[in-house]
């Protein structure tokens, strides 16, 4: 097989090393990688270093053309880039085309706000002086990103330092290596001059070594990271060693607190779904459903029946990236039941042929002595649990190290924008899933899921330097 090349200064690159890359649902190598050494990191970082003096003084119209045609490029590649992710990642085309697509939205959409980067003309103190404050871009900014949804993190993680006036070096996951480098063919087939971004994955041994001289490069000035919240603690811990600053969107708990007065057939379609699409591999996954008992008994009825008509025995298993994953959940859930919960929804004990696969499962009565309760299973495996008041949903769903995003079902609006603010949490939504994202939201974590911000309306603070320039007349 021809290996999946590294793009260093828009130039393919296979390197001495190659590992292979296995499609989950089949278990057959779908394709070889190149994988990337200490040398290859360095080379990729100086690539991006060169280009910077020119993309940073190239104008804001400039560079929102040549994105908004990378915009265009991703499109007209929107059957291959789809294949792939299918291929590699084991996940349903549904999800697939829906993150392709917002992805692409992205782009489109931070391109076109490159022209309202502005400074300011603050007033100062003194007669005969006046100041400017500027707004510059760092220089190098290295994008760490997962293979869980490649069209969306792998292109926020770059396209915003880019549009902001940085260079760049993705490191992109060795699960979903093609996903990566079709992002990186897009922006080279778009016209993004040599250098600007730059293309890495490695086989799994090589993830210490080429992670540290990537960050402690001079030349890389910012990091961003999205994924584990053990991986983004290492991450930072680098970024701090090195003083880089560092932006880190980690994992979730997300509970979906369901109140008396909600409606409840809504209620239970969208917990089922924001808890098992994509085999509940998504940081925004709904992992804890909060339900008042006086609803509670109703609510577990329409709960299993949209799991079983949605994601049932009629529905091909959910495949999960590594068997590692679907152990693990095995192993909450048989913890759980040994410790007195119960399944409400689905067979505890089934085991699929494929070992990548895992039917979804609902655990009911999980308490605090359980792992369940606190382990974000990031899989097919979500708790029910009961409670008796407002306030109780409320520190239950406070009561986990995460804060990424949540979301509160209830016909009274009022209500439930009074229990999102008292949510310790980086977004709630009301009556809708907990997986959201979209470019005009500020999107990242509180606690242990994180901090700083992707998206929204100063989606580019994150990738611009502040500088203040004084004169006196």
């Amino acid at each position: 097989m021809t290996a999946v090349p590294l793009i260093i200064n828009n130039e393919s690159v296979v390197t001495d090393t190659v590992f292979d890359v296995h499609n989950p649902t089949t278990g057959e190598v779908a394709h070889r990688c190149a994988g990337a050494s200490v040398d290859d990191a360095r080379r990729a970082v100086e690539a991006a270093k060169a280009a910077f003096p020119a993309w940073s003084k190239l104008t804001p119209y400039a560079r929102r053309d040549i994105l908004m045609k990378a915009a265009d490029v991703m499109r007209s590649r929107r059957e291959e880039l789809i294949g792939y992710q299918i291929e590699e990642t084991g996940a349903q085309r549904l999800f697939v085309e829906k993150t392709f697509d917002l992805g692409a939205d992205f782009i489109r959409d931070f391109a076109a706000r490159i022209p309202s980067i502005e400074g300011s003309v603050p007033s100062v103190s003194e007669e005969g002086e006046g100041a400017i404050v500027y707004k510059e871009p760092y220089g190098v900014v290295l994008g760490i990103a997962p293979w869980n949804a490649p069209f969306i993190l792998g292109t926020r993680a770059v396209l915003l330092p880019l549009a902001a006036g940085n260079t760049t070096v993705l490191k992109g996951s060795e699960l979903s290596p093609k996903c990566f480098w079709a992002l990186g063919d897009i922006f080279r087939q778009a016209g993004l001059p040599a250098g600007c971004l730059n293309v890495l994955y490695h086989q799994p041994a090589d993830a210490p070594a080429v992670t540290e001289t990537l960050i402690a490069h001079p030349a890389v000035r910012k990091v961003n990271f999205t994924g584990s919240t053990h991986i983004g603690g290492v991450v930072a811990s680098l970024a701090g060693k090195y003083v880089k600053p560092v932006l880190l969107e980690l994992g979730g708990k997300a509970a979906a607190v369901v109140l008396d007065d909600a409606n409840l057939e809504r209620a239970a379609l969208h917990c089922a779904l924001g808890a098992f699409m994509h085999a509940g591999q998504v940081c925004m996954s709904t992992e804890r459903i909060v339900v008042q008992r006086s609803v509670a008994e109703k609510f577990r009825g329409l709960l299993v029946a949209a799991a079983e008509k949605v994601f049932g025995a009629k529905s091909p298993a959910p495949v999960l990236v590594a068997a590692a994953a679907v152990q693990k959940n095995h192993a909450l859930v048989a913890d759980a039941l040994s410790k007195g919960a119960d399944v409400v929804f689905g067979d505890a004990n089934a085991r699929e042929a494929n070992g990548h696969s895992m039917r979804p499962l609902i655990v009911g009565n999980v308490t605090k002595a359980m792992d369940l309760y606190a382990t974000e299973s990031f899989g097919p495996t979500v708790s029910l649990m009961v409670v008796d008041s407002e306030e109780e949903a409320v520190a239950l769903a406070n009561d986990t190290e995460y804060g990424l995003t949540a979301v509160v079902f209830t016909d009274n609006l009022f209500r439930g924008l009074r229990v999102a603010k008292q949510i310790e949490s980086g977004a709630v939504h009301i009556n809708a899933l907990t997986i959201h994202d979209e470019p005009v939201l500020p999107h990242g974590g509180y606690k242990s899921s994180g901090f700083g911000r992707f998206g929204g309306p100063a989606a580019y603070d994150e990738w611009l330097q502040t500088k203040t320039v004084t004169w006196v007349q």
